[in-house]
């Protein structure tokens, strides 16, 4: 290791220790620390800033692939996906008129038709006329699409457990807390 990367990491509050292999083991480097080397001189910026915002981004793409690892293994799209999560959120019988689905998703009256069209094809929802309005059309999950769903979400579990599975509860407790902050600083402006 150069002394530029050494100089940086001192810099650099609290480095996340990984567990030891042996009593000697310290610090390891991780792509941001490698990342903040190169344009550490070249570039004005203010180290621990920039390692913190880069490891989020970083973070963020590999949440992003779990999610898409998660819809590989179940064979779904994020469209059907997402529609079928905001069915499930609402608990049995997982209904909601389809109006409500729309504006949740921010889908022209068209766009839910054609895409409740594909879905109903798979399997995945029904569509029932409301009893106290047959305007109304709700939509519902069958049993196929909850299935599905419940399948890509432990997927996704798997995927989240093991990206925090190197911290325990209170690093986990410490961490949400700090975000926390953070997002709520970002919303409230």
């Amino acid at each position: 290791m150069g002394t530029e990367t050494g100089a940086i990491r001192a810099r650099t509050p609290g480095p996340a220790e990984v567990p030891a292999e042996g009593p000697a083991a310290g610090p390891a480097e991780d792509s941001v620390d490698r990342h903040i080397a190169r344009w550490t001189g070249k570039v004005p910026f203010d180290v621990p800033t920039e390692a913190v915002i880069t490891r989020i981004q970083l973070l963020a793409k590999h949440v992003s692939h779990g999610k898409e690892r998660a819809l590989a293994e179940t064979g779904l799209q994020a469209f059907e996906f997402e529609t079928m999560h905001r069915l499930a959120s609402r608990g049995a019988p997982w209904r909601a008129p389809s109006a409500e689905l729309a504006a949740e998703l921010l889908l022209s009256p068209a766009g839910m038709t054609g895409r409740l069209d594909t879905l109903e094809k798979s399997g995945l929802v029904r569509r029932l006329r409301a009893a106290a309005d047959r305007r109304r059309v709700d939509v519902e999950l069958t049993e196929e699409g909850r299935r599905r769903w419940t399948d890509a979400m432990r997927w996704r579990g798997i995927a989240e457990a093991e990206m925090i599975g190197p911290l325990d509860d209170a690093e986990r407790a410490a961490l949400a807390a700090l975000l926390k902050r953070m997002l709520l600083s970002v919303e409230t402006r």
